[in-house]
């Protein structure tokens, strides 16, 4: 059984993207995280083992990372990192361009944050603190809000004082491209008039712990090297009267299904197919494919699709889990960033249509179409 669809209807007008940032393990914003995937360098490296009491020896961290260094100490003496790299990544978008804060805040600017469960380092924490701290089982109320899975949204929204809708969607691997199709929807139906869409994941000593137990490297095959970070896209009704909306991708489809009992390629194929006839695109047409890269036979799987659907078709394949690591929910937000990096480096591109595949061990399986635009003026 191939699976079953989350759909949604063609719009009239289809959302672009109109600015991204990122913070990654390449460094901080979007410029770093171009310079490092143009230079193919990888991110890995030793842990601190007097800071991080991991389940392994290397991870792919935002470099020099620290919530109070970056963000000041007035409110984040309890903001944990999953929150301090959301409410980051959200301010840098905001002031990478004037135009971006200007129609990105306000009553009708919504906030669509993708996560696996939030940070489990904080529920765990606090969990932890209740079960051994002493009776009557003292914890501190302000850590809290840390341990529920829209923390890192509904900050990022007081923070920047973003008034509009405000959701947090747990999707894995896949959460950057729910995050998107729930965002198109947000527009389609005239809940927001722009969405600042993307998906965070923290690295944490927790987090490798629960990957250890939860993985059997015989059957998922090996896992990738951990990493972290937080994608974020302003997507935006295509408005055809506005000369100054720098239209960098239109968002022609997206497709999401649940892979039942492993079965991800005809999960994947049935999701391609559908993808590409509701945008009216053919093979031919695909100039770049940006898969997950999962490990084992699911990142297998998922290849296999891709090549069944677009057989005969040649285009670019976008690689990036090897340089920057798992970074769990914010994946397929930085395959999206790492597509329009390589759109701005290739003329032929424009025009042209990339596609974003995802796989998540969880069974969700999903694609998003998007045809490269114009050109923006830059930074």
């Amino acid at each position: 059984m191939a699976g079953t669809a989350i759909e949604g209807a063609l719009p009239a007008r289809r959302p672009v993207i109109t600015a991204w940032d990122a913070v990654s393990p390449f460094g901080m914003g979007r410029a770093a995280f171009a310079d490092g995937l143009r230079a193919r360098r990888p991110a890995a490296a030793p842990l601190d083992r007097a800071t991080w009491n991991a389940a392994g020896d290397t991870a792919c961290l935002v470099p020099d990372f620290d919530v109070r260094a970056v963000l000041g100490k007035k409110g984040t003496r309890s903001m944990d990192r999953v929150t301090g790299l959301a409410v980051t990544t959200v301010g840098r978008l905001l002031d990478g361009a004037p135009r971006n804060r200007q129609v990105a805040t306000g009553p009708d600017a919504a906030l669509v944050l993708g996560t696996t469960t939030g940070s489990v380092q904080s529920q765990m924490d606090f969990t932890r603190d209740s079960l051994t701290n002493e009776k009557p089982y003292f914890v501190d109320p302000a850590c809290f809000p840390n341990a529920v899975m829209n923390c890192a949204a509904g900050q990022s929204a007081i923070w920047h004082r973003l008034k509009g809708p405000n959701t947090t969607i747990a999707g894995g691997r896949a959460a950057g491209l729910y995050a998107l199709n729930y965002s198109r929807r947000l527009l389609d139906f005239g809940r927001a008039g722009t969405v600042l869409c993307g998906a965070v994941e923290e690295f944490s000593a927790a987090r490798t712990w629960l990957d250890r137990h939860a993985t059997d490297p015989a059957a998922d095959g090996a896992p990738a090297t951990p990493g972290e970070g937080c994608g974020l896209l302003l997507v935006e009704q295509a408005d055809p009267g506005d000369p100054d909306q720098p239209v960098l991708a239109e968002v022609l489809a997206v497709d999401l299904r649940i892979a039942l009992d492993g079965a991800v390629r005809p999960a994947l194929a049935a999701c391609l197919a559908r993808a590409l006839r509701r945008a009216e695109v053919g093979p031919a047409e695909i100039w770049a494919v940006a898969t997950s890269e999962a490990p084992g036979p699911a990142g297998e799987q998922e290849q296999a699709a891709v090549d069944e659907v677009l057989a005969g078709a040649e285009p670019l394949r976008l690689t990036q889990a090897g340089l920057i690591g798992d970074t769990g929910a914010a994946a397929a937000a930085f395959q999206v960033a790492g597509v329009l990096v390589q759109a701005e480096d290739d003329p032929a591109a424009a025009g042209r249509v990339a596609l974003v595949t995802s796989v998540d061990r969880g069974g969700a399986v999903g694609c998003a179409l998007l045809r490269i635009g114009r050109p923006a003026g830059g930074r």
